[in-house]
C-alpha cells in the first residue's frame, strides 16, 4: 500500500499522538537509538482481544521508559485508546489473512492488517531501516526525520509567504478596481486562484506542523501570520461576485473552490461554472459589480448583520458608496451613527488603498 499523505482527520489525530514532545514519541526515540524493532498496538481492549495470543497482562501506567523496556520483547504491546495504560507485552496478533496487504515484512503486514480489521493505531518500529510506519484503519503514513521534515516545512513556509505576497497585490488591486467601477470577472478569479493556492500551501504547512509537535512552535508563529484572513478573504470574494447569491449557493460555491484538482485550479472556465455564470462566458470581456460585502467588512465595529443589510437593500458597492447618510440610516441596524462611520470607513479604505497600491510599485 502506497504512503498516504497526512490529510484526513484521524490520521492527523494519530500524528498528534506521536509527535515529538508526547510520551509515546520519546519512547519511539529510545526504542529507534537503541536498535530495537517494535509492533505497538493502541484501542479499546474489549476491540482487540480476539487478536490476542499469548502475551502477559502487566497493566502499568504508560511511561516512555516502561514502553522502552517492553520493545525489548518479541510480541506486541497492547496501550489503551487514552493512552494512559500499558495493558499486555509480548502479544502474537493473529488479524485476518486474507484481508491484503501489500506490505513485505512480517510485523508491518500485521499492522497493517490489524489497523484494517480493527480501525486501531498501529505503529510499526523497525529495526533494521530505523524508520516507524503508522496505520489507522485504511491509512499508512512513514514518520520523516524531524531534521528532513523541518527542511520541507520551512521551504514550504517560504512558498506560502510568497503567496501570500501576491493574493495581497491581487486584492489591493480588485479593491482599487471595485471603487472605480471596473472590474471584470478575470480579476475575480485572479484573486480566488491566489487565494485558493494560498490556503492550500497553509494546509500543508499546518500539516507538517501537526507532525513535528513541538519542534514547531517558531513555525506555527509564522504561519498564523500568513494565513491570517485568508479563508474569510475568499469566501467574501465568492459572495461578492457569485451571479446568484441566494441563501447557500456562496458556500457551496466555495466547498466546490476547495476540492478543485491542481488542473482545474488554472482552468479560468471552471471558475466561470463555480461562480454560475454562463458557460463560453470570456472573463476577460465581462465587467462584474462587486455586492461590496469584502469591502464593507473591512470597516471596524460594523458587524456581519448590519453589512449583509446594507448589501441586501443597497445591492452594490457602487450604490453604498453613492448612498446619502439618509440612506444609509434607513438600513436596518445602521441608524445615524453606523451611517456616519460607514462613510467615514469608505473614505479612509480609499486611501489607504492608495497608499497600499503605491508602495507596490
Amino acid at each position: 500500500m502506497e504512503a498516504d499523505p497526512p490529510t484526513n482527520s484521524d490520521l492527523l489525530e494519530a500524528l498528534r499522538t506521536v509527535a515529538p514532545g508526547t510520551a509515546l514519541r520519546r519512547g519511539i526515540d529510545d526504542i529507534i537509538r537503541a536498535r530495537l524493532g517494535a509492533l505497538i498496538t493502541i484501542g479499546e481492549l474489549s476491540k482487540l482481544s480476539f487478536l490476542f495470543s499469548g502475551g502477559m497482562r502487566i497493566d502499568l501506567p504508560f511511561s516512555h521508559q516502561h514502553l522502552y523496556e517492553l520493545a525489548k520483547m518479541d510480541g506486541a504491546i497492547i496501550v489503551n485508546a487514552a493512552l494512559t495504560r500499558l495493558v499486555y507485552a509480548n502479544v502474537q496478533l493473529l488479524p485476518d489473512p486474507s484481508i491484503p496487504s501489500s506490505e513485505t515484512g512480517t510485523r508491518h503486514r500485521t499492522a497493517e492488517r490489524v489497523a484494517r480489521q480493527t480501525n486501531a493505531m498501529v505503529i510499526s518500529i523497525s529495526q533494521q531501516r530505523e524508520t516507524v510506519t503508522l496505520f489507522h484503519g485504511e491509512a499508512r503514513y512513514q514518520l520523516a526525520r524531524i531534521s528532513d521534515l523541518l527542511g520541507r516545512t520551512n521551504q514550504a513556509l517560504a512558498t506560502l509567504e510568497t503567496y501570500r505576497q501576491r493574493l495581497d497585490q491581487g486584492l489591493t488591486r480588485l479593491t482599487a478596481l471595485e471603487f472605480q467601477s471596473a472590474v471584470t470577472l478575470d480579476d475575480v478569479i485572479v484573486v480566488l486562484q491566489r487565494a485558493e493556492m494560498t490556503n492550500r500551501m497553509a494546509e500543508e504547512v499546518e500539516r507538517n506542523c501537526v507532525e513535528l509537535g513541538q519542534e514547531a512552535r517558531l513555525i506555527r508563529m509564522q504561519l498564523d501570520d500568513l494565513a491570517d484572513g485568508v479563508q474569510r478573504e475568499r469566501g467574501a470574494v465568492v459572495f461578492d461576485y457569485i451571479a446568484d447569491a441566494r441563501k447557500g449557493r456562496a458556500g457551496a460555491a466555495v466547498d466546490k473552490l476547495t476540492n478543485l484538482t491542481a488542473r482545474e485550479l488554472v482552468d479560468p472556465e471552471r471558475y466561470v461554472d463555480l461562480l454560475r455564470y454562463e458557460a463560453g462566458t470570456d472573463p476577460l470581456d465581462l465587467s462584474v459589480e462587486p455586492r461590496g460585502f469584502r469591502v464593507l467588512s473591512h470597516i471596524r465595529r460594523i458587524p456581519e448583520g448590519v453589512v449583509r443589510h446594507l448589501v441586501r437593500d443597497l445591492g452594490s458597492l457602487d450604490a453604498i458608496v453613492r448612498a446619502s447618510h439618509r440612506d444609509l440610516e434607513r438600513v436596518e441596524g445602521v441608524g445615524a451613527v453606523r451611517a456616519k462611520e460607514i462613510r467615514e470607513g469608505l473614505r479612509r479604505l480609499q486611501e489607504h488603498n492608495l497608499v497600499d497600491r503605491y508602495l507596490q510599485l
